[in-house]
């Protein structure tokens, strides 16, 4: 359910803004300019996943833990709002312990609004170690129908011509 709430807007918007500015802070301490930032997210990537790689997780205490999840929250979030076309929209949930949640919408391929919660990705990554950065997005986009759907029989199928397999590759 949409959030009734007048402020909501700007709620939304100042939420946006921070994940933003939090993404470029993150993306400017791992050497990705402003500008390289801001013509392609994804410019982060590489150097994003080199950083986590080498994160001691195993002695991580619970600060920590918040700060990397802030972290990789903002920049799915801003991500997908920057190449994908997507928003931040603010939704009321009373088992949310704030009443509401922050998530990413986008219109996917088939048409329809699809709503994704970065944290709830981003918490999905650490249950499922070691942290992958394009694993990460890749899910995002999934869940808001972003990426076309595998056809997997096609997938076994050889093209005309072609006298091997999907296995053989």
């Amino acid at each position: 359910m949409q959030s009734k709430n007048p402020d909501s807007g700007a709620e939304v918007s100042e939420w946006a803004d921070g994940a933003h500015r939090n993404a470029i802070g993150l993306a400017s301490v791992l050497g990705v300019t402003q500008e390289q930032y801001a013509g392609d997210p994804l410019t982060l990537l590489p150097g994003l996943q080199s950083y986590v790689d080498r994160l001691p997780l195993g002695e991580f205490e619970q600060p920590d833990w918040i700060t990397l999840h802030t972290d990789l929250t903002s920049y799915l979030g801003d991500l997908l709002v920057h190449r994908r076309g997507a928003v931040w929209t603010k939704v009321d949930d009373q088992s949310s312990p704030a009443g509401y949640r922050y998530l990413i919408e986008a219109r996917g391929l088939d048409g329809k609004t699809h709503r994704v919660e970065p944290f709830d990705v981003v918490m999905e990554e650490f249950e499922n170690l070691p942290i992958e950065i394009a694993r990460m997005i890749a899910n995002a986009e999934a869940v808001l129908h972003l990426t076309p759907e595998i056809d997997e029989d096609a997938l076994n199928e050889s093209p005309p011509g072609d006298d091997f397999s999907i296995e053989d590759r």
